[in-house]
């Protein structure tokens, strides 16, 4: 037991940002396969999602049974896991929605606003000291997002906007992994997170469907290859998610994540290829004023880190 704890916690950044920079090219095929589900098997946003979380906990359960045994979902932390998969199940289902309606790369654009919600909730909540460089980069970064989200909004509606309400959502569940710490183990987190999305997802699916919402209608896989995307969300849903709880315990939160912005790379490669879909010229200045502020945010926090430590 000793020996694994110490693998959990020794500092290895280059294998840390080899890890985040893998996981990061590959999540956005999740969101490839719901906007796919959606435009060409019918299947309602919220029965995706549904599906996103069940086929995780499919998919993990078995590997943390046989590498841990049943105690291992006797996590330290169990309400709090739970919690963090219902707040990443809601996250989800607004994102999924979302990418149903609008292209991959402007939902993934506006959703970046998420490291200035942290930021500022940090602040807010936390104490953290941000400067008036990182809230004049937050402000930079919030206009790069509304450049993006302007003829979005134009075309789609209020729907532009659910990408924002996610990037918050997901601020929150960041802020329930700081919580949880290192208590529990990635692949224990990743189940129970799995656990709380089915339910909540569930929860939302019966709700949404008895209301007549026409995202949350219930369904089959219409497929058999419908079937098999499905179980492939669910395992890049758990084991890519997985690979970034690994990453944040090998190398420092400064030196990961920039690597994020690799989202947008694979995002907007899918998106045209899948469904033709590429940005224009003023998103794709919208996306660069985004992915700067962020950057900025990001070497801001480096610095000043560094400077408590040499102090």
């Amino acid at each position: 037991m000793s020996s694994i704890a110490t693998a959990e916690t020794t500092q290895n950044p280059l294998q840390g940002m080899t890890i985040m920079a893998s996981a990061m090219i590959i999540l956005p095929t999740m969101d490839a396969i719901a906007k796919y589900m959606a435009t060409f098997e019918n299947m309602s946003p919220g029965q995706v999602t549904f599906y996103r979380f069940f086929f995780q906990l499919v998919c993990t359960l078995p590997l943390l049974f046989t590498m841990a045994g049943a105690s291992a979902l006797s996590a330290k932390r169990p309400w709090m896991n739970i919690l963090r998969g219902a707040l990443h199940g809601a996250a989800s289902l607004l994102f999924f929605v979302a990418v149903k309606y609008m292209p991959l790369a402007d939902v993934f654009a506006i959703y970046f606003v998420e490291p200035f919600m942290l930021a500022a909730l940090s602040a807010a909540f936390l104490g953290d000291k941000v400067g008036w460089r990182r809230w004049l980069a937050i402000i930079i970064g919030f206009g790069g997002a509304m450049i993006v989200i302007q003829p979005s909004f134009e075309i789609f509606g209020w729907k532009a906007l659910l990408p924002v309400a996610c990037a918050f959502l997901y601020a929150v569940y960041l802020f329930m992994n700081r919580a949880i710490g290192e208590a529990d183990s990635p692949l224990t987190m990743q189940t129970m997170a799995g656990v709380g999305g089915t339910i909540f997802m569930a929860a939302a699916l019966w709700v949404g469907s008895a209301m007549g919402g026409t995202d949350f209608v219930p369904s089959l896989p219409a497929s058999w290859l419908g079937l098999v995307l499905l179980l492939i969300l669910g395992s890049i849903s758990g084991y890519a998610h997985m690979l970034v709880v690994r990453a944040f315990r090998l190398a420092p939160l400064s030196l990961l994540a920039p690597f994020q912005y690799f989202e947008i790379i694979s995002a907007t490669v899918l998106g045209y290829a899948l469904f033709g879909d590429f940005p224009n010229l003023s998103k794709w200045i919208g996306i660069l004023i985004i992915v700067g502020s962020g950057l900025f945010i990001i070497w801001r926090e480096r610095v000043q880190s560094q400077s408590l430590k040499s102090s």
